[in-house]
């Protein structure tokens, strides 16, 4: 990994060190410069759990990714400064999914010698903030989440009342690497997931989440939200450059189905 091109990439000024300092900047840099987007799922581009190719797409070619290209870049990265990291498997909906959801999310463990960390930069509407391994609140820049110790060795982390997925699940365990690989070809390909489903970007910037699901667009601050309706390819592609700052022209190619498949979905959003 070239680190420079990614500090570079994500805006992170001074000299990284593998202390909590650096880990909270760190965090909050990527968090708030690299959208977390789904596009080249709908554009039928094979994705993969490989750090490197991460590197590529977000860094060398400026694009977001999902929660195994940002967590796993960010790792990558934490271990080129010297941190001690660890890759857990997480479980999206595991309270509802039960333990075949586990897999379906990536989730970062860092030890320092303040005790033991969480990065994750790939929950979306997650928190800008690393956040230490203990049960309680969590707040980051007016956003509301918790972290619950359950029994059995698990945890939960929920999201913000208006968050996206409401919770994920995940323990101390070392991921299995081949786990995390088969959920990211599941995810990318069965016409179950979401992903598949539907175009999916969010971004952090200033005071607010910028969430798009299909052709619905919300601008969320803490107890705001503002919704607007995306009418045509032409909209959809500039929402994307001006909003989450995604330059992907192609993506106009898949916009009838983004379309079709919103009106399925939520046939009863408001304009």
């Amino acid at each position: 990994m070239d680190l420079q091109l990614y500090l570079d990439r994500i805006g992170f000024m001074g000299v990284p060190r593998p202390d909590l300092a650096t880990l909270k900047a760190l965090h909050r840099a990527h968090a708030l410069a690299i959208s977390y987007e789904n596009l080249d799922v709908q554009l039928g581009r094979a994705l993969t759990t490989s750090p490197a190719e991460a590197f590529d797409k977000i860094v060398r070619r400026g694009r977001g990714g999902w929660c195994y290209e940002m967590n796993g870049l960010l790792g990558a990265a934490l271990e080129e400064i010297g941190f001690k990291v660890t890759r857990l498997a997480g479980g999206v909906h595991r309270m509802v999914r039960g333990d075949d959801a586990v897999g379906n999310h990536l989730v970062l463990l860092v030890e320092l010698p303040e005790g033991l960390w969480i990065a994750d930069v790939g929950f979306g509407d997650g928190s800008r903030d690393p956040f230490p391994l203990q049960d309680g609140p969590i707040r980051s820049d007016g956003f509301e989440y918790r972290l619950q110790k359950l029994e059995g060795g698990w945890w939960r982390l929920h999201n913000h009342e208006a968050g996206g997925a409401p919770n994920f699940d995940f323990n101390l365990d070392p991921a299995d690497p081949a786990l995390l690989s088969a959920k990211c070809l599941e995810l990318q390909t069965s016409p179950a997931s979401v992903f598949v489903m539907t175009a999916i970007a969010q971004r952090h910037m200033g005071d607010e989440i910028r969430l798009l699901r299909g052709r619905a667009f919300r601008r969320l601050r803490p107890g705001v939200k503002e919704d607007s309706l995306i009418d045509t390819a032409a909209e959809f592609v500039a929402l994307l450059q001006r909003e989450f700052e995604l330059d992907v022209p192609e993506a106009a190619t898949i916009w009838d189905r983004v379309y079709a498949r919103h009106e399925e979905l939520f046939p009863k959003t408001p304009a």
